[in-house]
């Protein structure tokens, strides 16, 4: 095994087997489809991550984010983006009061709405880069600094947020480095004919689902510590470091299509977070350990926003996906063939 852990009680994998059954079961009284998309936001909270969710309007982002809330019972907060929005309105700010008792002033810190356990940030991609900056320090540290006092944030702390890639007059979008800091790049897509169906019945009639809480934040708290005791072998260990070292430019091991497609290749974070997603997505589904379909299925919300494809590729109508699918193509699964690559041993001795 790659790492000594703390043997995974069948109390808690029941646990988090169960409680994503209910979520699912849950979610669907509100949202028609879109389960892969459930899945990976369930996903990136139990592994601590945040999402960036990316789709045209309508598709129902916001409803099924606020419904996710509602699952867990915890505290949850809508920020909407716009240009004037200015980081205090987010973090809070220091505001002088007069102390009744005393008769003097003195200053009082207002929390803002990052204080709560899961915060949607909708349409992030509209509001100013110092705005979107505080947001994301606040993702990483966990904390917000106002003047010179560290304010720490609540636990559990997750962050969706959303942001409209059909309109580029007054947005402002996000940098490839800031991209990093979300765990996935999730895609919601248009829905199927069936479920384009129910959905027009189910939300043109009067009937109103009433979603049940299923988890609180204690217990999430609980299955995040629990999702990092699941073990990893090196097998699969190795099979996501080849995915991700690929990805790098002109380094060793990387293919030539690699160096004639992409500008920039994915960082250290992208390996952390297909393991870590890779234990999560394991427990929900009934399983102890990490398997290389764990890795395949979480490479695309991982690795999408990570790597940059350079004029060439996009003139040709390549994508990240499409690159990310290649990669998986030509990249073993199994230990003996993933070992023996001539290519691929460049990259376990550079």
């Amino acid at each position: 095994m790659a790492e000594a852990t703390t043997e995974v009680s069948n109390e808690s994998i029941d646990l988090l087997h169960k409680a994503h059954a209910k979520l699912r079961e849950q979610i669907a009284k509100v949202i028609v489809g879109q389960g892969d998309v459930i899945d990976q936001l369930l996903i990136s909270l139990f592994s601590q991550g945040h999402c960036l969710l990316e789709g045209v309007p309508g598709l129902a982002k916001t409803l099924m984010i606020s419904t996710l809330a509602k699952c867990l019972s915890m505290n949850f907060s809508r920020i909407q983006f716009t240009p004037d929005l200015m980081p205090a309105d987010i973090t809070g700010t220091d505001v002088l009061q007069e102390n009744r008792e005393t008769g003097q002033r003195e200053f009082r810190f207002i929390q803002g709405p990052l204080f709560h356990n899961m915060v949607l940030a909708d349409e992030i991609n509209r509001t100013p880069p110092k705005t979107q900056a505080a947001l994301l320090e606040a993702m990483q540290e966990r904390q917000v600094t106002v003047g010179q006092t560290i304010h720490k944030l609540s636990d559990p702390f997750f962050v969706l947020a959303t942001q409209n890639p059909i309109e580029q007059e007054g947005t402002y979008s996000l940098p490839e480095a800031q991209q990093d800091r979300f765990m996935f790049k999730v895609f919601v897509t248009y829905p199927t004919f069936e479920e384009e169906r129910q959905i027009a019945r189910q939300t043109t009639s009067d009937f109103r689902h009433t979603v049940e809480p299923v988890l609180s934040a204690e217990q999430v708290m609980e299955l995040q510590h629990v999702v990092r005791q699941v073990p990893v072998s090196d097998h699969v260990v190795n099979y996501a470091l080849a995915l991700v070292r690929q990805t790098r430019v002109g380094q060793p091991g990387a293919p030539d299509w690699i160096n004639e497609w992409l500008a920039w290749g994915a960082g250290p974070r992208a390996m952390q977070n297909l393991l870590l997603g890779g234990k999560a997505r394991a427990l929900l589904h009934g399983r102890t350990h990490v398997s290389t379909e764990d890795i395949k299925a979480l490479a695309g919300p991982v690795l999408r926003h990570r790597i940059t494809p350079n004029f060439t590729a996009e003139s040709e109508g390549i994508t990240s996906d499409k690159v990310i699918e290649r990669l998986i193509q030509e990249t073993p699964d199994k230990e003996s063939e993933l070992t023996s690559d001539p290519r691929l041993g460049k990259i376990f001795a550079a």
